[in-house]
């Protein structure tokens, strides 16, 4: 996918960065047990995960839910127990299983020592607080200058609402370094695992660069991104890094 060197690199959170499946899937059935529906098979679970945790937990209690009306205070009463029940769970279950993928620290650090001024960002439809919790545990917070999360603006992934946001900060970074030009959009390259990340970097006019290792290869592969990577270890080099 290389065209030209990329200026902004921003990383989607789960099923890019790190592997958060089981710790999810547990916080569903137990959320589900709460409100006493009967629990899913993990594989249906993860299947879900991508368009924030409100989502994935209509969708894991048979409401397939509407993506403009996902505020944890629309639905009934059964989804807004179940919705709190899941968010208490998973705040104080986030890190039993969760880790980085498999190269993940290395491709980072290779980057980083050699583009020291290279801005890069998370952009997450997981809510911010645990997005920044485990980023901060994992060791993934030095490598960004900013981490958003799915109730860190109005709209969620793929509004593209937080891209542009980073691009503005991102161009201000620039600025303040020796690389003065201004931030193109076809400079900035949204790194993701599903159909959520391309279409947001379409929304922009940015570049996408999809991990099939994620929770949405399928979806990925249907949303057609600007390139593909098998395994961390292969993103320097995809993005001409």
């Amino acid at each position: 996918m290389v065209t030209s060197k990329p200026r902004l690199l921003v990383f989607d959170l789960d099923g890019t960065l790190i592997d958060s499946s089981l710790d999810l899937c547990n916080s569903v059935n137990a959320a589900l047990q709460h409100v006493r529906k009967p629990t899913l098979p993990n594989a249906l679970i993860a299947s879900y995960i991508g368009d924030g945790a409100a989502m994935l937990v209509r969708r894991a209690m048979g409401d397939p839910g509407d993506l403009d009306a996902m505020h944890p205070s629309d639905g009934d009463d059964l989804f807004r127990r179940a919705f709190d029940f899941f968010l208490h769970y998973y705040r104080e279950h986030k890190l039993d299983n969760t880790r980085c993928y498999d190269g993940v620290i290395e491709a980072l650090t290779q980057i980083r020592t050699r583009h020291p001024d290279l801005p890069m960002a998370v952009l997450t439809n997981k809510p911010v607080d645990p997005s920044r919790a485990i980023c901060s545990a994992l060791g993934l917070e030095p490598f960004f200058f900013q981490n958003y999360g799915g109730n860190s603006f109005e709209t969620k992934k793929p509004d593209p609402m937080g891209l542009l946001t980073l691009m503005e900060e991102a161009a201000s970074l620039l600025i303040g370094s020796s690389d003065t030009a201004p931030l193109m959009p076809e400079e900035v390259v949204m790194i993701g695992d599903s159909d959520v990340d391309v279409l947001t970097a379409r929304r922009c006019g940015a570049r996408s660069l999809g991990c099939t290792f994620g929770l949405a290869p399928a979806a990925l592969a249907t949303s057609v991104p600007d390139g593909t990577v098998d395994h961390p270890s292969e993103w320097p080099a995809a993005l001409g890094l």
